[in-house]
């Protein structure tokens, strides 16, 4: 097997998207896709041209067919995706909404088939990849999801590869916010490149400021932050360099789900491409309002040919100053 860039891995849900605004208990018609933020990333980076294995569980069902079919018509290697014959695929609801606001969205996962991945789903080749990246879904789902995790990105930065981690919190997942926060920084400390939103940051860290949140983290071996500020744009923070890089305008928004995996994919892919982490951050953001011009979770994730015309676009980084601290 050639090497894989990049290992991600997660829970794949399938997604039924109302056709109709309104209450889902009445809405009628529903468009099948899938779901995950997990895979939004992995999806977007193998659009970007990158190798991407997948590991992942889903059901012995026709859910989890339609899941695995969609993941390989993306690209993605998923020989590491095992199907299990005791466990149903995950699956969600998400509402159809107008003016951009929130979708509504009921999730159908406990006891899933990706809630019993375990540190036995490790295949030694895997460790191989390029890079690994991880975000605070999977330990949420069980503890041996949580082993899993915590196990991968051990492996992985002790053999000298890169690994990055979005926080991605999803409180209603864990038993307690104590607990939740106590491990999502447990694993946070083992990648070179966290992500976190400012609202996640200033929960995870107990800090206000962007500046005081990035140096939590890279007091304890984390090389460089980035933190997403919405319309604000996205500040960053190394051990050499800060900074803001301003937001990129849209003309609508609508659906805000996904952005957040649109910069996932725009960080790491520059990132790893050798750009500086200004320059990855810049495109972070415009992949980030990709995301949020379209109808879906990763429908908006562009291809590699539509990145020079996206760099033409971007905004530069700008230094920190305490107005721009104030203004958040």
């Amino acid at each position: 097997m050639s090497e894989l860039d990049i290992l991600s891995f997660g829970e794949t849900m399938a997604m039924f998207v109302a056709e109709q605004s309104g209450d889902l208990a009445r809405v009628g018609q529903f468009h099948k896709r899938i779901a995950g933020a997990d895979s939004n990333v992995a999806i977007g980076l193998s659009r970007l041209g990158f190798k991407v294995g997948w590991l992942s569980r889903v059901g012995a069902d026709s859910l989890g067919r339609f899941v695995v079919d969609s993941l390989q018509a993306e690209g993605l290697d998923c020989r590491f995706v095992a199907t299990d014959p005791r466990h149903p695929t995950g699956f969600q609801l998400k509402s159809l909404e107008e003016h951009g606001d929130d979708p509504r969205v009921e999730y159908f996962r406990r006891g899933s088939a990706a809630s019993q991945l375990s540190v036995a789903d490790i295949a030694p080749e895997l460790l191989r990849a390029r890079h690994l990246h991880a975000t605070g879904i999977p330990p949420a789902l069980s503890t041996s999801a949580r082993d899993l995790s915590h196990s991968l990105m051990s492996k992985m930065r002790a053999a000298g590869r890169s690994v990055s981690f979005d926080p991605n919190l999803r409180p209603s997942l864990w038993g307690s916010e104590k607990l939740m926060i106590h491990e999502i920084n447990r694993l946070a400390v083992l990648a070179h490149w966290v992500l976190p939103g400012l609202s996640e940051g200033r929960l995870l860290t107990g800090y206000e400021d962007p500046a005081d949140i990035a140096a939590f983290y890279l007091d304890q071996g984390v090389e460089a932050v980035a933190i997403k500020l919405g319309a604000h744009g996205a500040y960053y923070r190394t051990h050499l360099h800060e900074g803001f890089v301003e937001a990129v305008p849209v003309p609508q928004v609508v659906d805000t789900v996904g952005a957040g995996d649109g910069f996932a994919v725009g960080l790491i892919s520059a990132l790893l491409e050798n750009h500086s982490v200004a320059e990855a951050v810049q495109r972070a953001n415009w992949i980030g309002s990709r995301a949020v011009q379209s109808r879906g979770d990763m429908e908006g994730l562009p291809t590699r040919d539509e990145l020079p015309a996206a760099a033409a676009r971007t905004l530069a980084s700008r230094p920190v100053t305490p107005e721009t601290v104030q203004t958040l």
